[in-house]
């Protein structure tokens, strides 16, 4: 938060005002970083036993307490920039309020399989986005998308092709949307998400790297 500091006039007869203490920048940081770490811990908690989501969408409560807890964690980043080279990885659901992605999770089983990873895969350098649902083994769906960076914390993105595909067999189908995401907070753990809909994401970092 800024500091208006304001000192008195001084006068020619007098000996200029000198401050005798400053304040300690290495002191205000700190107290900063314990604050993120505060909010960001407890936000993991309160998502820790949500099932990426599904167990919040029949508790208000809950939900009202997990989106206060990430207002708060993009209070303490706001001033952050979060769409640097830092954002490019694999990201990995951990909880959102999106609904369509909740009801595949969800529904996975009539299909004769499950809901793997969902994730996030992210590469500034080159403009390129995947949102990925995996099916284990074999079974992966996928949205291609450009992006353009909007902001110090916004993307842009244009979905441009969408893949299903199994062991032997790939369906292409049509692009569908554009929209935008801002990451909130990012660290090289996780990165909290509000996008155009409204909706909030927590992803962390995937251990490993998916390629198509």
């Amino acid at each position: 938060m800024a500091t208006c500091l304001s000192f008195p006039a001084i006068s020619n007869h007098l000996t200029p005002f000198k401050p005798h203490h400053r304040l300690n920048p290495t002191l205000t940081r700190s107290s900063l970083t314990d604050q993120v770490l505060s909010a960001k811990s407890h936000l993991l908690s309160l998502i820790s036993d949500q099932d990426r989501g599904l167990a919040t969408q029949n508790d208000p409560q809950k939900l009202s307490q997990i989106v206060d807890a990430i207002e708060n964690v993009a209070l303490l980043g706001r001033d952050t920039v979060t769409t640097g080279s830092s954002l490019s990885g694999t990201w990995r659901l951990v909880w959102t309020t999106e609904k369509e992605q909740l009801f595949i999770i969800k529904n996975a089983g009539f299909f004769g399989t499950r809901a793997g990873d969902v994730l996030q895969v992210i590469d500034v350098e080159n403009r390129a986005l995947n949102n990925v649902i995996t099916f284990p083994p074999d079974g992966v769906f996928f949205v291609r998308s450009n992006i353009e960076i909007a902001s110090q914390q916004r993307v842009n993105f244009r979905f441009t092709s969408a893949v299903l595909r199994g062991k032997d067999w790939e369906l292409p189908l049509p692009p569908f949307g554009q929209g935008w995401f801002e990451s909130v907070y990012l660290d090289e753990e996780i990165r909290v998400v509000k996008d155009i809909r409204g909706d909030y994401l927590v992803v962390d970092r995937a251990p490993y790297s998916w390629k198509e």
